[in-house]
């Protein structure tokens, strides 16, 4: 696959990530959130694991132990953190801080764990995209700044951040499918006593079951494989950056499915954030190399 291609693929996660709350709303009124989230990992890691069973790709000689448990962790922990933030800050401040600390705490990690420095254009696109999130939900009607909420939205870009530096590092070595099938597998048995904690019968109904196969199979398996194949060739602080196409597709289908409106400063955001991703993209044209601002050597 053509590093020229790898963005591509992370892109297009980002736009299925993006239909999960326009799902979401479409859920049974009895669903709450973490219970969403535990099902959606649930359904995804066994949609994985059969994937990568059929196709006979699961080779699990000297596998990573380590790395996989962090990676797992990692996603596992990203889901209560995310819904529970919205839930204590709001959909506005929960999702901005979450989404918008991600890529900078990404680019630390890489600097602080692989020592390589992000290049200009990547905090040039960064810059671009976090403040076009931010004037994005700038029209939503939640602002309320629960302290305990904010901590749990950084403490959720942080886990995204962490997943995304600790996969890279597998996908180099192993198949992105099996990367993804073991560890959300893992993040699934992890999450699964919330599948006890929480009522689970809107699963039985018809909405029920539709939602969460949509959100496991197409916002999380899918999704997470295309996002695993990107970072064989983008480096973790920029595929996180691409992955800020995630808010944009919320907000557009909210336009388009939801009936929800857009004042002048969110439609503003959205020209940021398509001008940040295409910086990155545009790059590629230059140099393959000027788009893997922290590029990993095998070693």
């Amino acid at each position: 696959m053509s590093v020229k291609i790898a963005p591509f693929y992370i892109l297009l996660a980002g736009v299925l990530w993006g239909t999960t709350g326009t799902t979401q709303a479409f859920a049974p009124e009895n669903a709450h959130p973490i219970a969403i989230g535990a099902a959606r990992l649930a359904a995804g890691g066994l949609f994985l694991l059969c994937m990568v069973l059929l196709a006979g790709k699961l080779d699990l000689k000297n596998w990573p132990i380590k790395n996989t448990l962090m990676a797992s962790i990692c996603m596992a922990l990203y889901q209560p953190l995310f819904f529970s933030a919205v839930t204590l800050t709001g959909v506005a401040i929960g999702t901005v801080t979450a989404i918008g600390s991600a890529p900078i705490l990404s680019g630390f990690l890489e600097w602080l764990y692989l020592k390589k420095r992000p290049t200009a254009i990547w905090w040039c696109s960064t810059f671009l995209s976090i403040l076009g999130c931010v004037l994005l939900f700038m029209n939503k009607n939640s602002v309320h700044m629960d302290p305990i909420g904010l901590l749990m939205a950084l403490g959720a870009g942080l886990t995204f951040a962490g997943y995304t530096l600790v996969s890279r590092d597998l996908v180099e070595n192993y198949s992105s499918l099996s990367v993804v099938a073991v560890v959300f597998t893992l993040s699934a048995i992890f999450l699964s006593p919330f599948l006890f904690i929480f009522d689970m019968s809107w699963l039985g109904s018809v909405r029920g079951l539709t939602v969460s196969l949509h959100l496991g199979i197409l916002a999380t398996g899918i999704a997470y494989f295309l996002f695993s194949k990107g970072l064989v060739h983008v480096s973790s602080s920029t595929a996180v950056t691409l992955a800020l196409a995630e808010p944009l597709t919320a907000a557009l289908l909210g336009v388009f499915v939801l009936d929800e409106s857009l004042n002048m400063t969110s439609w503003l955001g959205i020209l940021l954030l398509l001008l940040g991703i295409g910086v990155l993209i545009g790059s590629s044209k230059s140099s393959e190399r000027d788009l893997e601002p922290g590029v990993v050597q095998k070693h």
